[in-house]
Parts: C-alpha cells; sequence; structure tokens
C-alpha cells in the first residue's frame, strides 16, 4: 500500500516523518527529489531551460535557482509550467524507487495523490505554524502568513484525506501509532 503525508508549512509533517523514519519506515521526500532531479536529470535540465532560459543552470550545470524563483513568481501561469515539467519527473521517480511511504508538501494540488492509497495529513494551529516558520526561515510574520496563505486551507486538505495527525504539542506517538494500526488492518 502506498501512504502519503501531506501539511501545510509549518504543520510538522518533516518532524512526523522524522517518527515514522525512527521506525524504520523509509519515507519518499518529494521536494527534495524535485531538487534533486532539477540538478541531475537531462531532461529536465533541457525543458526548464526552454522554458525559462538560458540563464537557468549556469556553465557548470547548476541550477539558478534566483532566476528560477523570479520565473516563478511572475505569474500563476509560469508557476503552472515549471509543474508540468517537473511533478511528471517526480511522480515517475517516486513509482519506480520502490518506496511505500511519500512526504508531499502540495499532494493535491499537484495530483499526486492519485499515486497513493491512503493520505495522511499533519495539520497545527495557524499560530503555531507561524512561530516555526518564522524561527526555521527567520523572516517577518507578515512573510510566514503570505507563504501559508499561498497553500490550501487545512481543512480542505483534511476533508480528502482518511486520517489527520494534530501537531498542537498533544503527543504525536499515540496518534502515529493509531493510524499505522488503522492502515495495517
Amino acid at each position: 500500500m502506498k501512504i502519503a503525508i501531506t501539511g501545510g508549512i509549518g504543520s510538522g509533517k518533516s518532524y512526523v516523518c522524522q517518527l515514522l523514519a525512527q521506525r524504520g519506515i523509509k519515507i519518499y521526500d518529494c521536494d527534495s527529489a524535485a531538487k534533486r532531479l532539477m540538478h541531475t536529470s537531462p531532461t529536465l535540465q533541457q525543458r526548464l531551460t526552454e522554458l525559462i532560459g538560458p540563464e537557468t543552470y549556469d556553465k557548470e550545470r547548476k541550477l539558478n535557482k534566483a532566476e528560477v524563483a523570479r520565473f516563478l513568481l511572475l505569474s500563476e501561469k509560469n508557476a503552472q509550467a515549471i509543474n508540468a515539467i517537473v511533478h511528471p519527473a517526480v511522480a515517475q521517480d517516486f513509482l519506480e524507487s520502490g518506496y511505500q511511504w511519500m512526504e508531499c508538501a502540495i499532494l493535491f494540488e499537484s495530483g499526486f495523490e492519485q499515486l497513493v492509497e491512503k493520505v495522511i495529513t499533519v495539520t497545527a494551529p495557524e499560530d503555531i505554524r507561524i512561530e516555526r516558520i518564522m524561527l526555521r526561515d527567520g523572516i517577518t510574520r507578515e512573510k510566514a502568513l503570505e507563504w501559508i496563505h499561498r497553500q490550501w486551507a487545512q481543512e480542505k486538505v483534511v476533508s480528502l484525506s482518511d486520517f489527520e495527525i494534530i501537531n498542537d504539542g498533544r503527543p504525536l506517538e499515540p496518534q502515529i501509532e493509531g493510524i499505522i494500526s488503522a492502515i495495517r488492518s
């Protein structure tokens, strides 16, 4: 059975994945895979360069993150064009990876829910998320809120999920154990 873990920025989904890894569960990280593929896949490099321009990669084929971010933030159409290149490559890589679990921040937005049978969403109150993002990334409250509001609302993601882990300070282990038991039964 293939299982996805998702949740908005600052919800603690990566921390939950660390707890699962301590149980011996290997989890495919979609964000890391996308970065790796953009650095190593000649096909992806060619398609991104054709879309964004010759400044997408330097002479050593190193990704120019600032240029990609500039292009991405110009319009929603640009973001969708990049996603149309990167998302299928990540989906294929996951399917070929042998992993049963994936961590994907934008599971439903990317259509990756179609790759799994069960979805677990990690949630946290907005104030806690804001604090976590500000501490982790050294940004202002306003910027953290902007990032949160760029993603789908937690309630919408939870409504499409099979399980929810609430990461508001209550113990996570019993929640994780309950979900693992439910999945295995």
